[in-house]
C-alpha cells in the first residue's frame, strides 16, 4: 500500500530519473529508466544533423505519470534533460505544468541528500502546506 505524499521530487539525467513522493518523515522511491538509454553521440564533420540525441517522450511520459498525483514537483538535475522533461510536460500535459514548483541543478546526490535538499527547498520557500486532497 502506498501513502499519497503532496511533495515530489525528480532528478533526471539521460540514463535515469529518480522520482521521490515524500512528507516531512516518510519517503517513497521509484526509479525509471529510459527505453533506449542516450549514448555520447559524436558530431563528425560534413554530416548531418545536430549530433546530439532525440529526447525519449516515452521516457519523459513515464516520470510525468510517476508525479501526477503529487501537489507540488521539484524537477532537479545535472545537465538539460531536467528542462527537457519540463518542455515535455509544458507541451503534453499543461495541468501538471501548475505543480511544477521550481527547476534546480543538482549535480549527482545521494537519495537521502537530494530528499533533504527538496524538503529544505519546499519549507524556505514556504511551500510546505499542509497537504491538501
Amino acid at each position: 500500500m502506498t501513502t499519497h505524499h503532496f511533495h515530489a521530487v525528480i532528478w533526471i539525467d539521460h540514463r535515469e530519473a529518480r522520482v521521490f513522493h515524500f512528507s516531512p518523515t516518510d519517503v517513497e522511491r521509484l526509479v525509471l529508466h529510459p527505453d533506449h538509454p542516450t549514448r555520447h553521440i559524436h558530431h563528425k564533420a560534413n554530416s548531418i544533423g545536430s549530433g546530439h540525441a532525440a529526447d525519449d517522450h516515452n521516457f519523459f511520459q513515464a516520470i510525468a505519470g510517476a508525479v501526477a498525483d503529487a501537489g507540488a514537483v521539484l524537477v532537479t538535475g545535472p545537465g538539460n534533460a531536467k528542462n527537457a522533461l519540463v518542455k515535455h510536460i509544458d507541451q503534453h500535459d499543461p495541468k501538471l505544468m501548475k505543480t511544477i514548483a521550481g527547476v534546480e541543478t543538482v549535480d549527482h546526490p545521494s537519495d537521502a541528500q537530494l530528499v533533504a535538499f527538496a524538503r529544505h527547498y519546499f519549507k524556505a520557500e514556504d511551500r510546505m502546506l499542509p497537504q491538501r486532497q
